[in-house]
C-alpha cells in the first residue's frame, strides 16, 4: 500500500533544509531585544479556557482575542495523525523556532509523530538543545495536554506549529490582543 506520510515528510524536510542556521536558543527566545510575549500563567488564576483541536495541518481554532494581562488556560488535542505544536510568538521567533525543530528532526531527535529519547550530548551544534519552553508544547497522535499563558499585550503574536512545514502549510493562528 502507497504511503503519503513518509512523502509529505521528505517534501517538508527538503524544502525547509535551506532555513536551517546553527545557534540560537530553542523557540525562539533570545535574551537580545526579545519582545514581551508575556508568561507562563497559573492554570487556577486563568480567566478562561480555551480548547482547541490541533490537525494535520491547521487548528480547529484559527484566531484568538486577549486581554493585556489576561490569563488563558489551553486545553489542547492533537487530533492528526502527526507530531504537532502549540507555540506562542511572533512571527520572527517562529521563523527561528521552525529552524531549529528542522534541525532536531535532521538530528533524529524527532520524527514526524514523535519525539525520539536520545543523548544529544556529543552532536555538535545540538548540545542543550530540548523542547521545553514554556510557551510551546508538543504533542503526539492522540496526545492531551495544557498549556496556560499570562499574555501581555504588548507583542503582535500567533500560536504556530513549527514541526518542518507545518506552518507553511497554515497550521499558524492569529492572536490579537485589545
Amino acid at each position: 500500500m502507497f504511503s503519503i506520510k513518509p512523502l509529505v515528510a521528505a517534501f517538508c524536510l527538503s524544502a525547509l533544509a535551506p532555513l536551517a542556521i546553527a545557534g540560537g536558543t530553542h523557540g525562539g527566545h533570545s535574551d537580545e531585544a526579545a519582545p514581551n510575549i508575556g508568561k507562563p500563567g497559573v492554570a487556577a488564576q486563568a480567566t478562561r479556557t480555551v480548547t482547541m483541536a490541533l490537525y494535520d495541518n491547521y487548528y480547529e481554532v484559527d484566531t484568538l482575542e486577549v486581554k493585556a494581562g489576561e490569563t488563558v488556560r489551553f486545553q489542547l488535542k492533537n487530533e492528526g495523525v502527526l507530531l504537532h505544536e502549540f507555540n506562542i510568538g511572533t512571527a520572527a521567533m517562529h521563523k527561528n523556532h521552525q529552524s531549529e525543530m528542522l534541525k532536531m528532526m535532521e538530528h533524529g531527535m524527532m520524527t514526524p509523530t514523535g519525539m525520539v529519547e536520545m543523548d544529544h550530548s556529543g552532536m555538535e551544534g545540538m548540545e542543550g538543545m530540548k523542547h521545553d519552553d514554556p510557551n510551546s508544547i508538543l504533542l503526539a497522535p492522540g496526545e492531551s495536554k495544557e498549556i496556560t499563558w499570562t499574555f501581555s499585550g504588548d507583542a503582535e503574536l500567533e500560536f504556530a506549529c513549527n514541526m518542518p512545514g507545518h506552518y507553511q502549510a497554515g497550521m499558524v493562528g492569529e492572536v490579537s490582543s485589545h
